[in-house]
């Protein structure tokens, strides 16, 4: 799957300081009309970024002014020649991807690990705190069991008051277990739908709604929605229900259907969640097209590099400044089996345009594989039913932070769960993703291909019907700890009405603090060559069990974080 997007050319930097004018003839405009990112220079105003723009020959569309990102149109040859060399600018980028992601394709690859199917398919005041119970799809849901959900509930099911944001392709808000949490009015979407592009190439496919732009209940993906429901699903006596099923779900989404995440539109949700007062939100995802962000990688052109060079400014203002509104950040750590703070080769980027992927020494040093190695994040692991490391996941000292589970279809080797759906993660799957997908027919039922993959369907008395899929990933482990994070901030959080909150490097120490530690396997070096991977999974656990490479601070633990929790409280 190959897709462009922000084909950056920006002057290179000396000394971090963006290089000045020079004395030449300005670079003519031609072209079509493009539209751009131009990112302000540390400590320039976006009014300057926008004079910029305006002085270069382009149009202002949209400005970001947490971030300093303009969204402008200029012709599509020139431009970023012209607007890069004025001191005010930090650098710019083509917006509009240009490549091929045909949405017939599940997500970007590391954004979901899919195994090869064919396994065994079996703003309100606040509410008291009412324990709420188990729903009738829960006992296949091990993950729940496992962060121990079920007894915290009794305690600290959530308040409505927390808000739990999804920044991913979308939430499908009409779903039954997703509806009776979901706040529809305080969601966004932050993409336009990318039919082809300017060569013809597929990108998202046909705009089902007239824009191009999807309602901010809709997902066209299912990866959100999955994500969602395991945060938050409702105890609606109905389906499945989430790790925190009493707080507020809202869509900020920032990936297309085909599963890519874009530079402006992933800047524009997290400054959104900021100013919107979200309290937690979950990121599984990394930002196109760059695996890692390498400030001056050999084997990149001068204006890859500089490129790479203003994602990573942008993307780490972006998280510096949810931070400063209240915003705990829970990322995925990644699907690449490495250890982060010893990246293998990068064989994957750029994933656009067309052919351009070229292999890259990875430096740990000046590279960053944004946004689980930004700033204020807590990185997320993921293990399978046994507690193993699923084979799939990144691990390192250097970047993670808690594990939970995410699915490890390949666990219990030599036992009747090996590579079966149920060492997955069930939860939420959008019926019209469904039937794309031809897992559910125009009627509603389940298809020979729907019961082979394992889609579950369940069928209120009123007539309501919801869907469920399974899935593997850091993805599926990340809204684990989301959820976990929701409920410390529902127990502890202070203030009253949308002053009601908890702040995130306290969220942060109550969850890493109450985890519950896992000591590295012995042997420390696993292979994964029984489970059927090749010597290039194989991965060796550093540290403690108070701390090591593979579960970090420990697994998320949503019993102790309600009930003992208070230590960990200056």
């Amino acid at each position: 799957m190959v897709v462009a997007v922000l084909a950056v050319l920006a002057v290179p930097l000396i000394g971090g300081v963006v290089a000045g004018p020079v004395a030449s003839a300005q670079p003519q405009l031609a072209g079509p009309s493009t539209e751009f990112t131009v990112l302000a220079a540390e400590g320039q105003s976006v009014a300057a970024a926008e004079q910029a723009v305006r002085a270069a020959g382009g149009t202002v569309v949209a400005s970001n002014a947490a971030v300093g990102l303009v969204t402008a149109t200029a012709p599509a040859n020139g431009f970023t020649e012209r607007v890069t060399r004025n001191r005010s600018i930090f650098g710019a980028a083509k917006a509009k991807p240009i490549g091929r992601a045909p949405k017939s394709d599940a997500a970007k690859p590391n954004a979901v690990e899919k195994e090869a199917r064919g396994g065994t398919a079996s703003t309100a005041s606040p509410a008291a705190k009412k324990p709420v119970g188990m729903d009738p799809l829960d006992d296949q849901l091990w993950g729940l069991s496992s962060v121990r959900s079920d007894l915290a509930r009794t305690v600290q099911p959530g308040d409505k008051r927390v808000k739990v944001g999804i920044i991913d392709t979308g939430v499908d808000g009409s779903h039954p277990d997703i509806a009776p949490n979901f706040d529809k009015a305080a969601s966004r979407n932050f993409v336009r739908d990318i039919p082809n592009d300017e060569t013809g190439a597929v990108v998202d496919g046909p705009c089902e709604y007239r824009g191009c732009v999807d309602p901010a209940d809709h997902d066209d993906n299912g990866h959100g929605t999955h994500v969602a429901g395991t945060i938050g699903a409702a105890a609606n006596g109905f389906g499945i229900s989430g790790v925190a099923p009493n707080v507020t779900l809202v869509n900020v989404r920032a990936g297309q259907d085909s599963g890519f995440f874009f530079l402006q539109p992933t800047v524009d949700a997290l400054t959104y969640a900021g100013d919107a007062g979200i309290d937690v939100v979950n990121m599984s995802f990394y930002t196109d097209p760059w695996l890692y962000n390498c400030t001056a990688n050999p084997a990149d052109s001068a204006a890859e590099q500089a490129q790479q060079r203003t994602i990573i400014e942008a993307t780490q203002r972006a998280l510096r400044y949810a931070h400063r509104k209240g915003v705990t950040q829970v990322v995925a750590l990644g699907n690449q089996h490495s250890d982060l703070g010893a990246p293998k080769p990068d064989a994957t980027s750029p994933d656009y345009p067309a052919n351009a992927t070229h292999p890259r020494q990875v430096d740990n040093a000046s590279c960053l594989s944004l946004p689980v190695e930004g700033d204020y994040t807590i990185g997320v692991s993921s293990f399978g039913p046994s507690q193993a490391k699923a084979d799939y996941s990144n691990y390192g000292t250097e970047q993670i932070s808690v594990s939970a589970p995410g699915g490890y279809f390949r666990d219990g080797y030599g036992t009747d769960w090996f590579r079966t759906l149920q060492n997955e993660i069930l939860s939420a799957y959008p019926r019209n993703v469904g039937v794309a997908e031809g897992n559910i027919d125009a009627a509603g039922n389940l298809t020979p291909d729907g019961v082979a993959a394992g889609i579950q369907k369940a069928v209120a008395a009123d007539g309501r019907v919801g869907y469920y899929q399974f899935l593997q990933g850091t993805s599926m482990a990340t809204p684990h700890a989301a959820g976990v994070a929701a409920l410390i901030v529902s127990q502890y959080g202070k203030g009253s009405g949308a002053g009601f909150g908890l702040d995130p490097d306290k969220v942060q120490r109550v969850l890493e603090g109450t985890a519950a530690h896992i000591a590295c396997p012995v042997p420390a070096t696993v292979d994964y060559l029984k489970e059927g991977r090749d010597a290039d999974f194989t991965a060796t656990c550093v540290g403690t069990p108070d701390f090591n490479g593979f579960y970090g601070h420990g697994a998320v633990d949503a019993w102790s974080a309600v009930t003992h929790g208070k230590p960990y409280l200056p």
